[in-house]
Formats: structure tokens, sequence, C-alpha cells
């Protein structure tokens, strides 16, 4: 029987379609390998040349109420500040005050030795006595001759010389009581006491020593504490202000100390002074205070902050936010976009850390208020808006 053998072309066909197969695979991974690294280097350039936005703190402008004030440093001054003397000659016998208390107009300060003021006071009143006696007399005398001349047995002159008399001892009666009024003021003297109420320094002599009217030195220093004034200027271009403000009402002054880290005291504006100091410009005021709690003291410095008026519904916005260019002061606004751009503004006063906007910016909108030294025209921004404070404070 003939074997039949299968044709060896067919074996060699299905090598070459198993080899052509691998070569096809290993073409199709090279050219994905290929591209890959192309697409990794597209997808980088198109996240780097996506802008960032750049973070900021901002703010929105507001109407507000804003006092219009002016302020300046000023010297608490006493309205009564007197040196206590002495009015009489003697030794001094007791000192009644205690150094740094208040004490009462009219209270006794001091006491010096009144015997010989006494003895003078006595002394005066005798002469007097002795004086109203010799006045009876001669009124005596001049009745008598008055009479006797009725009757033809006095003369004229007799009835002169009585009445003459009479007038002489009637001046001298009034001068004993001159006199006796002289002796007991000088006795009043010897008790000092103090003219107006306020508090009382340091003492300036000692008891036992022998003062007199002359002295240079007094006996202490009293000075009113409550009410206290205080004197402060401000420039002449504030007068017409101050003039029109208090047409309408007294001007409140509120004082804080030099730095304006505590408030002190709320007060009236008393006194514009009549000219303005030619040499500085500047026109003196003096305001009054109560001060009751005793916590402004003479001769201490102090801010003082005069209100003129307040400007209504005025637009305001955080004094931070304003920056300062060679055309003048502007602000970056913040868009809806996120986008920021900057926009010059006209400014007004400046009023605790906010600043009255008179244009460029209305009520409303968004502006930058930290942040700005990285921000140009076009810049993308990331806003945190920062709380705002119910109420703006005192000018500056």
């Amino acid at each position: 029987m003939q074997q039949i053998e299968e044709p060896r072309p067919r074996r060699k066909w299905r090598r070459i379609s198993a080899l052509g197969l691998v070569l096809a695979v290993g073409v199709v991974a090279i050219a994905g390998r290929s591209t890959w690294p192309f697409q990794t280097i597209k997808s980088a350039s198109a996240v780097s040349a996506a802008p960032t936005a750049i973070p900021v703190i901002t703010a929105k402008a507001e109407l507000r109420d804003l006092p219009i004030e002016r302020s300046g440093i000023g010297t608490v001054t006493s309205l009564n500040a007197i040196d206590v003397k002495f009015r009489a000659d003697g030794q001094l016998q007791h000192i009644a005050f205690t150094e740094g208390h208040d004490v009462d107009a009219g209270e006794v300060l001091a006491q010096i030795d009144p015997r010989p003021y006494q003895a003078q006071l006595a002394q005066t009143e005798a002469a007097y006595q002795k004086d109203q006696a010799s006045l009876n007399n001669a009124k005596a005398d001049e009745g008598r001759a008055s009479r006797l001349s009725q009757t033809g047995a006095g003369t004229q002159q007799a009835i002169d010389t009585a009445r003459a008399q009479v007038a002489v001892l009637t001046a001298a009666l009034a001068g004993d009581q001159a006199a006796i009024d002289m002796a007991k003021l000088n006795l009043e003297f010897t008790t000092v006491k103090a003219p107006i109420a306020g508090r009382v320094g340091l003492r300036q002599i000692d008891e036992g020593a022998i003062v007199h009217g002359s002295d240079s030195s007094g006996l202490v220093s009293i000075t009113q504490i409550a009410p206290i004034g205080v004197l402060f200027s401000l420039p002449q271009r504030d007068l017409p202000a101050l003039l029109a403000g208090q047409t309408h009402a007294d001007l409140t002054v509120s004082v804080s100390t030099t730095e304006g880290a505590q408030h002190l005291a709320d007060g009236k504006l008393g006194v514009i002074d009549s000219q303005v100091d030619a040499s500085t410009g500047m026109v003196r005021l003096k305001a009054y205070f109560q001060n009751e709690d005793r916590i402004l003291w003479p001769g201490e410095l102090v801010t003082a902050r005069i209100r003129l008026s307040i400007e209504r519904s005025a637009i305001v916005a955080p004094s931070a936010a304003i920056q300062n260019g060679q055309n003048g002061s502007y602000v970056f606004v913040v868009a809806p976009d996120h986008s920021v751009s900057a926009v010059t503004v006209k400014v007004g006063p400046t009023v605790d850390g906010y600043t009255q906007l008179l244009s460029g910016v209305s009520a409303g909108q968004e502006i930058v208020l930290d942040g700005q030294s990285r921000l140009t025209n076009g810049t993308m921004v990331k806003p945190q808006l920062r709380p705002v404070p119910a109420t703006a404070g005192e000018a500056s």
C-alpha cells in the first residue's frame, strides 16, 4: 500500500505566518512606546502654562458716618492755681493740712501766734472807749452852752467851741473804729485759710518758723483739679471749621495719652484764642473737663481730639488698602472673575484705620487689603474676605 505524505510547503507557510504575527505585534508595541513620552511632555507644558491665583486678603468699601476730627498735643492746666502766702507776721504755731490732700475753700491750713494781735485789738478798743466817753462829755457841754445862749447867759463863742470839740472827738472815734477793724483783720490773718478748693502740694515751711507777710515763699500751693482745662493748638486752616461748628453747638473734645493707647476723658471746647500765633500759624484752644475721677493732672501732656462735624454716609475703606504711586493714591479692585485692576482714588480724612474714598470706588466693591506687592493689572487672585468691625472710631 502506498503512504501519502503531507506536503512540506504548508508547514513552512505556518512558520512564516507565525513569524509575521510576532513582528507585527513588536512593531505596534514599539510604536506605542515611541509616542508616550511626547504625550507626557505636552501635558506638563499645558499645566505650567495655566496662571496661578495669588492668595490675598480683601475687604469691601462701605458706607459709614465718618466723624471729622482734628488732633493736637495739649497740656492739662488748672483753672485756678495759687501759692498761699502769709499776711501776718509771727511764729507758725500749727499746720493743719496734709500734703497731697484735697481742701475746701475756707478750710484752715495753719495758725500763726495770735497773741500780739489780740493785745493790739484790746488796745484799740480801749482807745475807742476813751474817745467815746470824751465825745459824750463834749456833747453835754455843747447842750449846756446852747441853753445858756438862749437865756442870754452864754456867748456864741462858747457854743462854737463846744461844737468844734464834738466834731474833733467824733472824728477821733471814727479813727478808733477803723483801728479796731484793722486789728480784727490782722488777728483774722493769723488763721491761714484756703482761698479756693483744690489739692494742696508739698508744704514750703515747717511749724515753729517765724514768718512775715513780705516773705517770697509761701505756705503751700493749691491747685484746682476739678473742673480742669486742656490747652492745645490747631493749624489756622482749621479755624473756619472751628468757628462754624461752635455756632451750632458746643464742640466735643476727647483726650487720650500722648501715644493714644488710653482714652482719658471727654469734655467741651470752651475758648478759641482771639488771634493766631504769627510765628507758628497755630491757634490756641482751651477745653474744659469735669475731671471728677481726677484722671487728668495739671502739667500732663495729652493728645486732644476735637470733633468738627460728621460726614454722613461716606464711602470708606481700610487704610491698609490705599497704595501710593507716581500718579497718586490707588487701590486694587477685585473683579467677579477674581482678576484685579489698579484704580486711582481720591482720599479724604482717615478715621481709626479707615480712609474716606471721595472718588474711584463705589460702596460694596471688593478691594485688596493685603498682598498688593505681587499684583499687577490682570493678576488672578484667590481672595479671602476680612470680617468688618461694627463702627469706625476717632479721627486722626
